[in-house]
């Protein structure tokens, strides 16, 4: 049934719905994890229940239903997983005991009122004594812990809760504590109330009582989430002081809707005189105070408009930013970001979406991307280096890549793990476990306090159609490189080759001619290649008895340690250029 509002001045201000707090009942019983102590305290273990808990609701043991007191438990207070509750209210005093000196209480009458769970206070009684078991009801009781007990003496016996561990409990009843429960509709068609009542928002402003009225039927009172919409309030001016974001005009058109078929609004971003919609599966931009007229050829002019959104205009081709705006980023007109649904990773800029995944990492991305262990994909700009990183990141896992635009590549593998990163004054700092780090600091190599070795992977792939024999590895660069791989397509590989070693006495430079080492000469560094391959049936010489490996082309390892990366001589391990000494083995 349709609900209808009167309205005041409705220009100025809005009506709000304000739920209310209903009757509920916890769909799973929470269990405790107390001790089997006297108490009003019941820790809680669930979460996501616990929110349904809200002061004055009464708790029932589902598990031990003795374990209360005759009388009713009620909800005081909830403190996150801590709810303290009210002892029922019922007590008895009886001065006809036997004197006892142990955990056995036996009254000479019997007074059905003393039973389980009531805290019992006295002389010769420590604080924290309460009734445990009752194997003669009324007469006989089994105490927690050992008391004196005088004979004739007045004790008290007050209920209090007993929960146990594992108890499993409801909560029943209205809550009367403010926004607990948190999501349950309205019970009735009253709950309307005015959000602002004073003229144009301000404190001391005149409150609205009289005017015209306005009358607005409401079809529905039930709050409505429109994830493919947007909407806008009035404007700010710092110069004069008006500030209208709280306004939000029933009179005009301040909404304007996407196609819900792409899925939510995930991120907007403004442009110049554009606002970039980034839905799940489709990219768009909204005129700002401008719209498109489309002649009978279809060609598009733009006019200036009263509108403060105009017409949406999509961009060309099916890519969103499906459920991950975090892998946004920008840089001047250029808009970094990923797709996860369609595993590719997208730049938006003047000549539309390009799927920047495709330079040479199709099918890393394709695969990555379509892990379902895949809960996050950090993006960010690095200004330092004017490059593009991304984070694929899982639970325990993460993939961190720099795209170039230099070169038109994804350039290398990082080894941090942001949870957020940006650029700030030409400085790129992450986030880290809830810390942050200014990179481009101290050592190379480490990140987060820890040291990573470096490695350079390389194909030397020249002519080929042509088989070759690789003989000898030589680079340009810094000291202490080493070569901890290199492969050929036939399957031949070589002995890893050490980090050159300056020597200084003779016997030093006789020993270094015999070692796998680099060698220096001119600025470079050169090494034998040493055949590691096992031997094959029917191969007469193989390994160390042959000269270098063969194959159309060969994959090389380059690395550097965190040993040797920190000497004095070179701090920046620059590797230049790696180059192999071949010969034509055939066609």
């Amino acid at each position: 049934m349709a609900a209808t509002l009167e309205l005041k001045y409705f220009n100025t201000f809005w009506l709000k719905k304000i739920k209310s707090i209903t009757d509920v009942e916890t769909v799973t019983p929470i269990v405790a994890t107390n001790t089997a102590v006297e108490t009003t305290v019941i820790n809680i273990t669930d979460t996501v229940e616990k929110v349904k808990v809200g002061a004055g609701q009464i708790v029932t043991n589902l598990t031990n239903t003795t374990n209360f007191a005759t009388g009713v438990v009620t909800v005081v207070g909830r403190d996150n997983l801590i709810v303290t509750v009210s002892t029922p209210a019922l007590s008895t005093t009886t001065d006809d005991q036997v004197a006892s000196a142990s955990t056995t209480l036996t009254l000479n009458v019997a007074n059905v009122d003393v039973i389980v769970g009531m805290a019992v206070s006295g002389t010769g009684v420590a604080a924290g004594t309460y009734i445990t078991a009752d194997p003669t009801p009324g007469t006989v009781y089994t105490l927690n812990q050992a008391a004196t007990i005088g004979a004739s003496d007045t004790y008290t016996y007050v209920s209090s809760i007993n929960i146990t561990a594992s108890d499993n409990l409801t909560f029943t009843g209205k809550a009367t504590e403010a926004g607990i429960p948190k999501e349950f509709p309205a019970d009735n068609a009253t709950d309307w109330y005015e959000e602002e009542s004073r003229i144009r928002g301000g404190y001391n402003n005149t409150t609205v009582d009289f005017g015209v009225k306005a009358y607005l039927v409401a079809d529905s009172n039930q709050q409505q989430n429109r994830i493919a919409a947007l909407i806008y309030s009035g404007v700010f001016n710092s110069r004069t002081g008006v500030n209208n974001t709280n306004q939000f005009s029933v009179g005009t058109d301040i909404t304007k809707s996407t196609d819900p078929a792409n899925g939510s609004i995930q991120r907007l971003y403004a442009e110049d005189t554009n606002l970039i919609i980034f839905q799940e599966d489709k990219v768009s931009r909204a005129l700002i105070d401008k719209d498109a007229i489309y002649s009978a050829e279809g060609n598009a002019a733009v006019t200036s408009t009263n509108l403060v959104i105009g017409q949406i205009v999509p961009y060309a081709g099916e890519y969103g930013i499906s459920t991950n705006p975090e892998s946004f980023a920008v840089y001047g007109y250029r808009k970094y970001f990923t797709d996860k649904n369609r595993g590719v990773v997208l730049r938006l800029s003047k000549d539309g979406i390009t799927e920047i995944s495709s330079y040479g990492m199709h099918d890393f991305f394709r695969d990555e991307l379509s892990s379902l262990s895949v809960d996050k994909i950090v993006g960010s700009w690095n200004n330092h280096t004017k490059d593009y990183n991304i984070s694929i990141q899982t639970s325990s896992t993460y993939k961190t890549l720099t795209f170039d635009e230099g070169v038109l590549g994804w350039t290398t593998f990082l080894d941090f793990k942001p949870s957020q990163a940006f650029s700030l004054n030409n400085l790129y700092y992450t986030f880290n476990t809830g810390k942050l780090y200014q990179h481009y600091l101290g050592n190379y190599g480490q990140f987060y306090g820890i040291t990573y070795d470096s490695n350079v992977t390389i194909v030397l792939n020249s002519h080929p159609s042509v088989v070759k024999v690789f003989k000898t590895i030589n680079y340009e660069g810094a000291l202490g490189w080493q070569l901890e791989s290199m492969s050929a397509s036939s399957g031949d590989v070589t002995l890893p080759i050490g980090v050159y070693v300056n020597q200084t006495t003779l016997t030093g430079l006789e020993s270094a001619l015999f070692s796998n080492n680099f060698k220096k000469k001119e600025n470079k560094f050169f090494a034998n290649l040493i055949n590691n391959s096992p031997s094959t049936t029917g191969e007469v010489l193989w390994g160390n008895s042959i000269t270098g490996i063969k194959g159309f082309y060969s994959t090389v390892k380059m690395s550097i340690s965190a040993i040797t990366q920190f000497d004095t001589s070179a701090i920046k391990k620059e590797l230049f250029s790696v180059s192999s000494d071949v010969v034509e083995s055939s066609y």
